[in-house]
């Protein structure tokens, strides 16, 4: 994707951020599913793919290509053990979204 040349290299990477973490959080059922994950994960909680298809009313196919939108985009972390992948958010990535939109607001 192209940008006006007046956008310097360092907003165009935010925006480029800001564009990818938007569309991986654009589904409400994505939302659920991070904030559930970011929720558990406060607690010291360890959560698979099966813990997220018991706690929402989603098959375990939808559950997957959820994680992995939000994957994808950098926000949920997935480590394998064994048979189980367990997810956990990553917060640098959150937390570059967080400053990258405080920076337009503040425009």
């Amino acid at each position: 994707m192209r940008l006006r040349k007046e956008v310097d290299e360092m907003q165009e990477k935010d925006i480029l951020l800001i564009a990818k973490i938007s569309d991986a959080l654009a589904h409400p059922a994505r939302i659920k599913i991070f904030r559930y994950i970011m929720e558990q994960n406060k607690k010291r909680q360890r959560i698979c793919n099966k813990d997220l298809v018991n706690h929402f009313d989603y098959s375990q196919a939808t559950i997957s290509q959820h994680v992995k939108k939000l994957s994808d985009a950098g926000l949920v972390q997935v480590k394998r053990e064994d048979r189980y992948s367990y997810y956990f958010i990553h917060l640098g990535t959150l937390n570059d979204y967080l400053v990258a939109t405080k920076k337009f607001e503040n425009m």
